[in-house]
């Protein structure tokens, strides 16, 4: 299993080893001996899964507030996604900067997006299935977004990338300049 860090501190890619024959293929998916010397200490308590039939759907940005902030380790467990993270830690100095993985069913590659990171994908192929633990419940009252096509952050997405496939809390969040200040580097 190889573990790979980014110029942004803290999301990492999880690109397991598979070993196959005839019948098909073994991996390991997590390993918390070699995922907790570059995320620290992380215990997970929910596990979420979304399907999206259309490609071009766009899921995101999303993130809870405290003290019921979520790191997410994300999958793909059908299809393919491109998967994106955020730097939303007001005083970090990639902040407003965006990572972004091809998670895909055949590599088994997952994406963890500490606390702290906006995250949203959009899908690369029909009937995708995304799966993602998390160090935290879901809590309505903590949940927010930002906008996934802000200008100042500029992501690149697909082409494909539709939104038409937006939900209408996604058509209605705000951009990065208009976030208060909710994470910061020591959280």
């Amino acid at each position: 299993m190889e573990c790979k860090t980014f110029d942004i501190a803290g999301p990492v890619e999880i690109i397991p080893r598979k070993l196959g024959d005839e019948r098909g293929y073994f991996t390991e998916l997590f390993r918390e001996d070699r995922f907790a010397p570059l995320a620290g200490p992380i215990r997970f308590v929910q596990e979420n899964q979304s399907l999206s039939a259309r490609v071009g759907t766009i899921r995101g940005l999303h993130f809870q507030t405290h003290p019921m902030g979520q790191g997410k380790l994300v999958r793909c467990a059908a299809g393919a996604i491109l998967d994106v993270a955020v730097d939303i830690r007001h005083d970090s100095p990639t902040f407003g900067q965006w990572i972004a993985v091809e998670l895909t069913a055949e590599k088994c590659n997952q994406l963890w997006v500490p606390v702290g990171f906006a995250h949203g994908f959009c899908t690369l192929r029909p009937d995708t299935i995304v799966t993602y633990r998390v160090t935290n419940y879901y809590s309505p009252a903590h949940d927010k977004g930002m906008a996934w096509n802000d200008p100042a952050v500029g992501i690149v997405w697909p082409d494909m990338a539709d939104a038409e496939t937006l939900s209408g809390k996604d058509r209605v969040q705000p951009l990065l300049a208009d976030l208060p200040h909710y994470f910061s580097v020591k959280d």
